[in-house]
């Protein structure tokens, strides 16, 4: 509501067509699954509830979209830096209260009170890191305070994903998603460091009720087989909870494919749900039937089909593609979308993607869009 409320008071009636490349094909997503529910009766609470999780990504986009003109061309990536920063004081204040409290006694317990994950402070810390890339400025003292304050809060979340996010992002503001031999060299290199990393990780043989950071290595040592591991065992609670993503998957594809070939094509519609066969605690409640999974492919699948899945996966390419700008502002926020692409892929398999609701990056991706087309008129 309050996102439609903010799109009501911003409306605009210009958009560009790169940013309609973006917003179309989520709303075509929606249009599918409301043709699909059509050939099945659920409850008008989870009918709703679909449609504005599924509106998500497509009213973020219109709303960074439309911020854009509100804000003074010169302070866009001031204001997202210091919106960070402030996010990240935030963070770290409940960090701090909740170790005196004595409620961190795990890092699930941490994680729990103080939060998962947060993609916009990643995006924050990078637009510093480069700041004169977007033509940005602070003194010397004052980048190291907040990359420091960005920094030790990110690492607090001890999110994977937030890792991989950050090094993709780098990555993609070097340049070095260019393919040229230079490019080659560092690709392959980081690929060696994180497998000598991991090998090494995986020898240390974490406990996964060791201390808070034994803790976190063990959720990296089981990261490249938990997302796609087919063969879990439900009466065996350690393989359950380390595998529970793959298992969301496994009983979408069986559950939809057992609906027939028009489900396997659209979806099953608003307000399907996957059958978990057991109640499963889920952060705050026991829950057996789920509307929304944690990987958005699998989640757009159910709801439209592999219609819909090739739709999510255009709007990834179209990031993937964004070519290369003469203008050197533009050219880097074009750099900074096309990591957006790279670091979706993962972000949509393990986290429910633009689709997520605690999830912002529709807002930046919008904003950055509109950045960019002012740019090319000015």
């Amino acid at each position: 509501m309050v996102w439609i409320t903010a799109i009501l008071l911003t409306l605009t009636l210009k958009f560009s067509i790169s940013i309609l490349k973006l917003i179309v094909p989520f709303l075509l997503i929606i249009v599918i699954a409301l043709f699909s529910s059509s050939f099945d009766k659920f409850s008008l609470y989870g009918y709703v509830k679909d449609i504005t999780y599924m509106l998500k990504p497509a009213l973020g986009l219109i709303l960074g979209y439309q911020l854009f003109k509100y804000q003074s061309p010169d302070r866009v990536f001031k204001t997202i830096i210091y919106t960070g920063i402030a996010i990240a004081i935030i963070h770290l204040l409940l960090v701090v209260n909740t170790f005196i409290s004595g409620k961190a006694s795990s890092l699930a317990r941490l994680r729990q009170y103080c939060g998962y994950f947060n993609d916009f402070e990643i995006y924050a810390l990078i637009l510093l890191i480069f700041h004169e890339k977007f033509e940005v400025h602070f003194t010397k003292n004052n980048f190291r305070l907040y990359v420091l304050i960005l920094v030790i809060s990110s690492f607090f979340y001890f999110a994977r994903t937030n890792f991989i996010q950050f090094i993709i992002l780098y990555i993609a503001l070097k340049g070095y998603f260019k393919i040229n031999t230079k490019s080659i060299i560092v690709l392959t290199s980081v690929v060696m460091l994180v497998g000598i990393g991991y090998a090494i990780i995986y020898n240390l043989n974490p406990r996964r009720n060791g201390s808070g950071t034994e803790q976190f290595l063990y959720k990296i040592k089981i990261a490249p087989i938990e997302p796609f591991k087919t063969k879990i065992d439900i009466t065996n609670w350690k393989d359950l909870n380390d595998n529970y993503r793959s298992f969301e998957n496994v009983l979408t594809i069986q559950q939809v494919s057992d609906a027939g070939t028009q489900a396997v094509i659209f979806g099953k519609g608003m307000g399907s749900s996957v059958d978990l066969k057991q109640k499963i605690w889920l952060q705050s409640s026991d829950m057996r039937y789920i509307p929304f999974l944690h990987n958005s492919y699998m989640t757009v699948f159910l709801k439209s089909g592999l219609t819909g899945v090739f739709l999510l996966l255009y709007t990834i390419y179209f990031l993937l593609t964004i070519k290369s700008s003469k203008i050197p502002i533009v050219n880097n926020i074009n750099l900074m979308l096309v990591g957006t692409g790279f670091f979706l892929i993962v972000s949509s398999w393990v986290f429910l993607g633009l689709y997520n609701t605690s999830d912002n990056k529709a807002l930046l991706i919008g904003l950055l869009i509109g950045f960019t087309e002012y740019k090319k008129q000015t």
